[in-house]
């Protein structure tokens, strides 16, 4: 744990990047300092002092777990409070054998070799584990296939050895995203059956659809083992498994890969967290101990999540864990990460309660300096292994430096999720009347970031559509969703929610620094709720699906709302660098609720007005011609067409400013409508 007297002079200068960027970080130089040094005495002493590679290092799948070698089979498990080890399975009718028992070595590892007619592909297996005191069965901690009986949905570890034994014969390689253009989704609802939709049935029909949207990535939910679906894989128990309940790992390469063809990147929302306090399937009391991956005492369990708090002060834990970041990079070719639930990681209470409301709630001693040496690591090791992956840290509490490579005095991620703006949006939303959404207001929410790193916007994720939640579109139109949802019927409501959903969208994408991010099926206002199958609800999977039939059904507003995406992604992601161009606002009036700003050659207006069209509203702009080449009031996405839009637009110049090359941009605004002009090249 690292403190504000850990320091060393001689290393102290790779933080100035960071303080040098931010001057009100410079009374907590030492903190900061502290925090690296820290970070890089630990990389050392992984490595040997350079001797080997952080990579090398991370290399424990490749060690522990099965594995099938020149002689047969071995295998290796990490159990140190372990007296006695057994694997059992299906072809000893799961009893303890002597010739099953593993041999102990040094430092808690225990192994066996087995010969090659020991076991064969799809045997199921488990390990029992004896302690003093007791005993239990367990799913070996590094498996790589787990899956569970339909009858008994008891969980098993699987000999995965298809014929023949070779790799997946990746073609293809992972794309370049600029800007990065997220669609965030889950593969076992994103079939419009009520039933557990497969990896096969995502590469064939959702792909496409993705890939004809315009998005260049895909982060996808839920792919570690989890034992209950309701978690949406937040409650991990198998950490190098592919959940088994959407297919074979060759389905999920095939994914990855056929991703990859389609010019998609592929990003895995890793949970590294927390675990499932689950013992036979998962980590806890995995050789009898409390204390093998996790704390002990009152850190030992999440007081809000029901799950364990890894310890990231045991080497054996940063071994497992960033080994862990290394095989979803090799074996599957994701192309980096979304870290889940990093600001539970930075403190050590969780940041359950606190309002950082200052600096100094960043750096007072409740910070966990284990945990935040275990995420610089890990972005140290997976821009290690994969130079162009990408690393996204989902982090509530505004941690300065996170986003901020690590040579600089950063935690190294790459991105980190902007998540005031969905909860502004929900504010909003719900507290204000129409005549009250100010520009200003709007204008900070979506650019106010640090100035030195990178976000992902986004109007609203999974977390907006959960039970208990409400999708920006069921707030805007709610019960209208199910009776006036038909081009043929005309209600105030659903014009309103249609309007605003378009406007607040394109908002939020255009004022990007970094990149944007979607939720499946919230690009076209997939109606109600996310409910996964329980007890309460009857076990249903009405509500764990995505009902594509309603964008696809020309005779529904879907289609709107799905079409408007469609161009606003596409623009966005046809302009070269977007994400990198200068926001400059040039206009707000929240009297008017009128707003405007310039990415170079685009300007980008919004009339948040509900009543009030503006005839001739002028802005100062660059001098030349403009053409609109996006408008949410267009009819092809349900709007009224108030303006003509194959209208060229000339300035007008204006003595005034001539020498700023500015000249008067003059449009018609009608109420609630938001344009995109673009500049002609003369």
């Amino acid at each position: 744990m690292w403190n504000d007297n850990d320091i060393h002079p001689h290393k102290s200068m790779i933080a100035l990047g960071l303080i040098k960027n931010d001057s009100w970080l410079e009374p907590y130089r030492s903190a900061i300092e502290g925090r690296y040094n820290y970070f890089v005495q630990k990389e050392k002493e992984l490595t040997q002092d350079g001797k080997i590679s952080l990579s090398d290092f991370a290399s424990g799948h490749l060690y522990f777990g099965l594995h099938r070698n020149a002689t047969g089979w071995v295998f290796r498990e990490w159990a140190p409070n372990a007296t006695a080890i057994y694997l059992v399975g299906d072809w000893n009718q799961w009893q303890e054998q002597p010739e099953y028992q593993l041999n102990p070595l040094a430092n808690g590892v225990w192994e066996i070799h087995l010969p090659d007619a020991a076991l064969h592909h799809l045997d199921l297996y488990k390990l029992k584990v004896h302690w003093d005191g007791g005993s239990g069965e367990r799913i070996p901690a590094w498996a790589q296939r787990v899956v569970q009986d339909e009858n008994t949905c008891i969980f098993n570890a699987q000999v995965w050895n298809p014929a023949p034994n070779d790799p997946y014969p990746f073609q293809h390689f992972s794309p370049n995203t600029a800007p990065l253009l997220i669609y965030e989704c889950h593969i076992g609802m994103a079939t419009g059956e009520e039933k557990v939709g497969s990896y096969k049935e995502f590469t064939q029909h959702i792909l496409p659809r993705i890939q004809a949207d315009g998005y260049n990535a895909i982060q996808i939910m839920a792919i570690q083992e989890h034992p209950y679906y309701g978690s949406f894989g937040y409650h991990v128990s198998s950490f190098f498994a592919a959940s088994s309940r959407f297919g074979t790992p060759d389905d999920l390469k095939e994914l990855i890969d056929t991703a990859h063809r389609l010019g998609l990147a592929v990003i895995m929302d890793i949970v590294h967290s927390h675990a499932v306090k689950n013992e036979i399937e998962g980590l806890g009391r995995f050789d009898g101990s409390y204390h093998q991956y996790f704390h002990t005492g009152e850190r030992r369990e999440h007081p809000a999540w029901d799950s364990l708090c890894f310890n990231y002060g045991k080497n054996e834990v940063l071994h497992f864990l960033l080994s862990n970041c290394k095989f979803w990079l090799e074996e599957y070719r994701f192309d980096g990460f979304r870290f889940d639930g990093v600001t539970s990681m930075l403190y050590r209470s969780h940041g359950l309660g606190e309002a950082f409301g200052s600096y100094d709630d960043y750096y007072n001693l409740n910070q966990d300096g284990d945990a935040i040496c275990y995420l610089t690591l890990a972005n140290r090791l997976i821009h290690e292994v994969n130079p162009q992956a990408i690393t996204i840290a989902e982090e509530v509490s505004g941690m300065p430096g996170l986003a901020v490579p690590v040579q600089q005095g950063g935690y190294g991620f790459d991105y980190r999720m902007a998540m005031n703006i969905p909860d502004y949006w929900i504010k909003i939303i719900k507290e204000k009347k129409d005549q009250e959404w100010h520009p200003s207001g709007i204008w900070w929410e979506t650019t106010n970031r640090r100035a030195d790193e990178k976000t992902i916007s986004y109007a609203e994720s999974h977390d907006q559509a959960l039970v208990g939640d409400k999708t920006i579109i069921f707030r805007l139109i709610d019960a209208g969703m199910y009776w006036h949802m038909r081009i043929s019927d005309l209600n105030l409501t659903v014009d309103r929610g249609i309007a605003l959903h378009k406007m607040i969208r394109l908002v939020t994408a255009t004022t990007i620094n970094g990149g944007y991010l979607n939720f499946m099926g919230n690009e076209f206002g997939h109606p109600e709720w996310i409910d996964f199958p329980r007890s309460n609800n009857g076990w249903s999977y009405k509500y764990a699906r995505r009902q594509w039939d309603l964008v696809d059904n020309p005779d529904l507003k879907y289609k709107y709302l799905g079409d408007f995406d469609k161009a606003m992604i596409h623009l966005i992601g046809g302009i070269r660098n977007f994400q990198a161009t200068p926001v400059q606002k040039i206009w707000d009036s929240d009297g008017d609720q009128v707003l405007a700003f310039r990415r170079e050659d685009y300007l980008f207006i919004f009339n948040f007005n509900p009543l009030q069209s503006f005839t001739g509203y002028g802005f100062l702009a660059p001098p030349g011609k403009y053409q609109v080449v996006l408008n949410t009031d267009s009819p092809v996405f349900g709007g009224f067409g108030l303006t003509d839009d194959s209208v060229t637009h000339f300035t007008i110049p204006d003595p005034l400013y001539a020498k700023d090359n500015k000249a008067w941009l003059r449009l018609y605004l009608p109420a609630r409508t938001g344009m995109v002009v673009k500049k002609s090249i003369e």
